[in-house]
This record gives structure tokens, sequence and C-alpha cells, in this order.
């Protein structure tokens, strides 16, 4: 036999303009008042019979119960009677799980806030500090960030334009500069233009505020995005050498070279003011003071941070050091390596 009544899903009756149609809810009061639509008429069915004739037909007609069976019955009694009606298929409870999906799928898109506090950092400190919260945040992600070092007031916003990224705002209060950021999608650069996007850095002397500093300026070369290659060569290389001594066949001449050498990072002198190694130190207590990050540090974060540091092997062969001397993270190369790994003019220090 024919159904006289016609169906729909919920996904259709979302979708109905409900002030054009009469909504009728079958369902006991209890239930309405937990969560129900506005505008519907609410006939129980258990008591429908007697209010069967309070149902106006000026409109289409759309009957539902808690899942759909009673108001099966009750839209084929409608329609025997004249009615233009419609049964919402698996009931009031179908509508809602679908509004509730819906919910769920606009509070997911809704714009994830994070606090990044940058407070008491050095440079690069900062501006790594932001660029590793917000690399794995999706687009749209907005931060709150909060540093105390005057640089980052010009450095933020050159970051932001640099790597695509929204500045909201930025302010000082108390001492305090505070900057809002939106992450937005990474910003392309155009072979050929003034924004290159690599940068490489010639790491000559093997002095240790030159050090710092070139470390320094690839540290934030990376945290905005570019791709930075570190080429060691010459007095450069005793930088990358192990603290420790590894034993190895050597000549006698290379044997001499690693003696009269610095072994590692924390034997390294100033280019000025060493005073036998004095003013090194001086120079980390500083830096610890004001909470500057150690060179090692700068090291390892490099690395960690994907700088490509190259060990000139012409100069190793030179100076008589093995590959087994050098940290872990350090590749080999050449003048190739070193030409084809940026497109702008080499930093050297």
């Amino acid at each position: 036999m024919e159904e006289l009544f016609k169906r729909i899903s919920a996904e259709e009756f979302a979708k109905l303009d409900f002030r054009k149609v009469t909504l009728v809810d079958l369902r006991e009061p209890d239930e309405v008042l937990v969560s129900r639509i506005d505008g519907a008429i609410n006939i129980p069915f258990s008591g429908f019979a007697s209010k069967l004739d309070t149902i106006p037909k000026d409109k289409p007609v759309y009957v539902y119960c808690r899942v759909g069976d009673w108001s099966e019955e009750i839209a084929d009694i409608l329609a025997d009677r004249g009615y233009d009606v419609t049964n919402l298929e698996g009931g009031f409870q179908a509508y809602k799980a679908l509004s509730d999906s819906k919910t769920e799928g606009e509070k997911s898109k809704k714009p994830e806030l994070i606090f990044i506090d940058a407070k008491n950092l050095m440079c690069p400190g900062p501006i790594v500090k932001v660029a590793d919260a917000l690399r794995e945040k999706p687009v749209g992600t907005v931060a709150k960030v909060e540093a105390t070092e005057d640089a980052f007031y010009s450095d933020i916003k050159v970051w932001c334009e640099r790597t695509g990224n929204i500045l909201n705002t930025i302010e000082i209060t108390d001492g305090i500069i505070k900057a809002n950021i939106t992450k937005a999608m990474p910003k392309k650069h155009t072979s050929g233009t003034s924004e290159r996007n690599d940068k490489t850095f010639v790491v000559f002397s093997g002095d240790l505020d030159k050090t710092i500093a070139a470390f320094i300026m690839a540290n934030g070369a990376a945290a905005m995005g570019r791709n930075v290659t570190m080429f060691f060569t010459f007095w450069g290389l005793n930088i990358l050498r192990r603290s420790n001594k590894v034993k190895l066949k050597k000549s006698f001449i290379e044997k001499m070279f690693g003696f009269m050498m610095p072994r590692g990072s924390v034997k390294l002198g100033l280019s000025r003011m060493n005073m036998g190694g004095v003013g090194a130190k001086m120079i980390r207590g500083i830096m610890k003071k004001k909470g500057i990050s150690s060179l090692e540090e700068l090291i390892s974060d490099a690395i960690s941070h994907g700088v490509n540091v190259v060990a000139c092997q012409m100069s190793m062969d030179i100076m008589g050091i093995h590959q087994e001397e050098l940290i872990d993270g350090v590749s080999l190369g050449g003048v190739s390596t070193f030409h084809g790994s940026g497109e702008t003019i080499p930093n050297i220090v």
C-alpha cells in the first residue's frame, strides 16, 4: 500500500525554514523541557487523539517523536485527513545528533589561543621561542607573547613581515612588550626578488665572540623560516671539535696541530681582550647572568632547528682533523656545497 505521507532525513530537515512550516513535537513534556525546537507545537503521542483538530492545515506539517516510529503512525493519520504531512526519519534524536556534530565542528574551527612567555630571554631567544611555539600549530592560532628585551619590539615586527604571520597588536606596558600574533600561511618567496630565502654563513674564525654572533644570527634566520647553512673552514673547525680527546692514528704534524688548537667551543678565546682566557670567562659569566644562551646551547639549538652545519673537508685534511673528532650533527662538504647552499651573499665571520 502506498504511503500518503512523505519522509525527510535529519540533514534535509535541518535546512528547512521552520517559519514556513508547522512543526508537531510528539514527545512527552519532560523531554521537550530538556531540548526543543522553537515554535514547535507539543502534542504528546499519548494525548494526540484529543488534540488532533488543533493542528492547522495552512502550512505543510512536519511531525517527529523521539526516534521516528510513533510519528510514522501520526503522519499516516494526518495524511488520511488531508494534511500535507512529512515524518522526520530518526526523530528528534537524529536531528539533535546532527546539530551537536555541527556545533562541535564550529567549536573546532575557533582559533586556538596560546600564551608564550619570552620574558627575561635575550636575542635570539624570544624569536626562537615564538617560532617553536607556532611551528606545529594550525593556521589561525592566536598567540599572546610577552617579552622584556627591548629589541623584541622591532624583531617581532620584522619576523611577522618576513614569515607572513599577522601582528595584530603590539604594546609596551610596565616594561613588558606584549604582542598578539595570528599564525598565517607561510609567506612564499619569489626567486629573483630582493627577499631571498636562504642564508649562508662562512665561519672562518675560531674566536668566541665571533662564533657567538654567527650562531645568534643563524638561529634568528632559522626562526624566520630561512634555510640556513653554516660553513666552517680553517680555524672555525675548532668550534666543531669534541671537547673530549678522541683516540685516532695521526701523523706527527696532525698531532702538533691538534695540540696547539683549542678542542671544542668551551676552549675558545676572545678576538680582543682575551687576557689569557680570563676575558672569555667574563663574557660567559655576563651572558649567563643576563639570560643569554651559552655558545653550546646556541650550537645545539641551531642543529635541532635544522641549520645545516658543514665542515670543510679540505680544511680538515690540511689541519689534521678527522670526522670522528667532530660533534654530532655535522656534515662534510666542499666548495660546491657552499655555493649551492644559499642564494644570498654569504656572511663571513
